[in-house]
């Protein structure tokens, strides 16, 4: 089936990401987790907390792309320490970003109605104990708005 990608698309997934308690909602275009490819509409509000990550398979490198909003990314080195930080928004010189296997990595919606599109190998696994950065909280620990509002300041 044919799938349009509108606006109106995005003003619902925002809407939902907002009436969500993680302040985060998907929209899959790949038929299953046992796709070989994976595309979906990310949308993320401000105060979700994505753990710092990555992706270990070799296979599992993410490219992303901003439809609509801002996001600020982080990367990050093996210690927790900032190397990078950017501001993605679209019709500005960064739009997207591809980031590599083995690379930590957050993001956080810098305004609301944020969303973008993601593509990365399939099928959906977990992210595993060894890909999450022991150098910050899990999701759900108490620690997690200290360490996002540690992460809001790259971006002020």
């Amino acid at each position: 089936m044919v799938q349009l990608i509108g606006q109106d698309t995005l003003t619902r997934l925002s809407k939902e990401a907002a009436a969500s308690p993680r302040l985060r909602k998907n929209h899959n275009f790949h038929a299953n987790n046992d796709a070989q490819c994976h595309r979906l509409l990310n949308a993320l509000e401000p105060g979700t907390y994505v753990q710092p990550h990555c992706h270990l398979d070799p296979h599992k490198e993410e490219t992303l792309v901003v439809l609509k909003g801002r996001f600020g990314v982080l990367i990050f080195d093996e210690d927790g320490n900032v190397t990078q930080a950017v501001v993605l928004a679209p019709a500005t010189e960064h739009f997207g970003i591809t980031i590599p296997v083995g690379v930590f990595h957050s993001m956080l919606a810098l305004e609301s109605g944020s969303v973008f599109f993601e593509a990365k190998a399939g099928p959906y696994v977990p992210i595993a104990v060894e890909e999450k950065a022991s150098f910050a909280p899990q999701e759900g620990d108490l620690e997690c708005a200290a360490y996002l509002q540690k992460m809001s300041k790259y971006f002020e």
